[in-house]
C-alpha cells in the first residue's frame, strides 16, 4: 500500500503549542464511522454519544521526566548533551535500576566511556550532580548508559523534563508538569502522552458514570517511536517500533462482559487501540496480557475488540493516522481532517480530538 496515500498539508499554524485553557473546552470532531458524516462539537459532548452498558478504556501510563542535559566530564565549556529516556535496559543486572536505554544528542560524540554531569532544572552545573556514562551504542542508534545511582524518582525531579514533542517549538515550564499529564495517569514509563486522554476531566469522568458507563485501563507506555513517520514507499514495509504494555484481568473480562451484553467499547487514544488489538482473538475476545507490542495496523484491517475511537489528530503519513483508517476509510478520515484544518481546529498533542463512532 502506497504510503503517499495518507499524505495531507497542515498549515503550521494549526500546530498546537500549548493546551487549551481547560481540557474539556477542547473541540471535538465526531465521525460516523459507516457514512463518513461528520459534526463538530465541544469535547464535553462525547457524554452525549455513549450509553448504558458501554465501557471506557483509557491508558494509565505516566510521562516521565524523561528529558535532560548535561555537560561532558562536569565541565561548564564540556559538550553539552541532551539525553531522552526510554525505558531501562535489560543487560543491567549488576546494576540494577542504574542502566538505561537512551537517545542522545548530539550521538557521534556519545563514545562509550564518556562521562556526562546532568545540569539541574535551573541550568545549574554542580561538581555533586549525578552523571552518567555511556556504556555503548545499540543497534538501533540508541544508546545503554549506566547512572551513578538507581534513584530515577529523584533524578527526574531535579534534573527531569518533560519531553515535549518535537513540533512543540519551545521548551517545557510549569505547566507542563501537569497538562502534558492525563487524569488516568498512574504508572511512570511514558516519553510522551496518550493525548486522546488529556481532554477528561473528573467531570466529564463523573457525568459518564451516572450515564452508567463502565471503565476499565490498560497500561502502554508510549515510546519515542510514536512519532516516527512511515519513510517506506510501500508502508507494509515499516519496521514498527516495539512498546511496553499490560492488558489486567479486570480489564479483559469488562470488555468481554460490555460485548456479550450488546454495550460498545470505546478505547481513549491509539494506545489503548494497540494493546487491546494486541490482546484479542478473531471474535474480538480479549485474554489479560503483559509484555511487548509491535503490533502495526492499517487498511482493510478492522479493529476487532473496540467499537469506537477517541484520538487527537495525527501526522501525515504516520502510522497513527494509518490506525484511525482502520475505524472509517481513509477517503472519509482525510475528508473530515480536511473539514478540521478549514474549521481551524487544534492539531496534534495539545490539540483538539475526533471521535470515530
Amino acid at each position: 500500500m502506497d504510503t503517499g496515500l495518507f499524505d495531507y498539508v497542515l498549515p503550521e499554524e494549526l500546530i498546537a503549542q500549548r493546551p487549551a485553557e481547560k481540557r474539556d473546552r477542547s473541540r471535538m470532531l465526531a465521525l460516523r464511522r459507516d457514512s463518513g458524516a461528520y459534526e463538530l462539537h465541544d469535547f464535553a459532548d462525547i457524554v452525549d454519544f455513549l450509553r448504558p452498558g458501554d465501557a471506557l478504556i483509557s491508558n494509565d501510563t505516566k510521562v516521565m521526566k524523561a528529558r535532560m542535559y548535561g555537560r561532558k566530564n562536569g565541565l561548564p565549556d564540556g559538550a553539552l548533551f541532551e539525553i531522552l529516556l526510554i525505558a531501562p535496559h535489560p543487560r543491567g543486572e549488576a546494576r540494577p535500576g542504574c542502566r538505561y536505554q537512551v537517545m542522545l544528542k548530539p550521538g557521534k560524540r556519545a563514545l562509550p566511556g564518556t562521562r556526562v554531569q546532568l545540569i539541574d532544572r535551573a541550568e545549574r552545573l554542580s561538581p555533586d550532580a549525578p552523571s552518567f556514562t555511556v556504556a555503548e551504542r545499540l543497534e538501533d542508534g540508541t544508546f545503554a548508559v549506566d547512572f551513578d545511582t538507581p534513584d530515577q524518582e529523584t533524578l527526574q525531579e531535579q534534573y527531569g523534563h518533560i519531553p515535549l514533542p518535537p513540533y512543540i517549538k519551545r521548551r517545557d515550564e510549569e505547566k507542563d508538569f501537569e497538562r502534558y499529564q492525563t487524569i488516568f495517569a498512574r504508572v511512570p514509563g511514558a516519553v510522551a502522552a496518550p493525548t486522546a486522554g488529556l481532554h477528561f476531566t473528573p467531570d466529564v469522568l463523573e457525568k459518564l458514570r451516572a450515564r452508567g458507563v463502565a471503565e476499565g485501563r490498560v497500561t502502554l507506555h508510549v515510546g519515542p517511536g510514536t512519532f516516527k513517520p512511515v519513510s517506506t514507499a510501500d508502508l507494509t514495509m515499516h519496521k514498527m517500533h516495539s512498546e511496553r504494555f499490560e492488558l489486567p484481568a479486570a480489564t479483559a473480562e469488562l470488555i468481554n462482559a460490555t460485548h456479550r451484553r450488546g454495550g460498545r467499547v470505546l478505547a481513549v487514544g491509539t494506545t489503548t487501540v494497540r494493546t487491546l488489538e494486541s490482546c484479542c482473538d478473531e471474535k474480538g475476545a480479549v485474554t489479560p496480557q503483559s509484555g511487548e507490542t509491535s503490533i502495526f495496523l492499517y487498511p482493510p484491517y478492522r479493529p476487532r475488540a473496540v467499537d469506537m475511537l477517541l484520538t487527537n489528530f495525527h501526522l501525515p503519513k504516520s502510522t497513527l493516522l494509518m490506525l484511525v483508517s482502520c475505524f472509517a476509510d481513509r477517503e472519509k478520515v482525510l475528508e473530515a481532517y480536511q473539514y478540521a484544518i478549514r474549521e481551524k481546529m487544534r492539531f496534534y498533542s495539545y490539540g483538539d480530538c475526533m471521535l470515530l463512532f
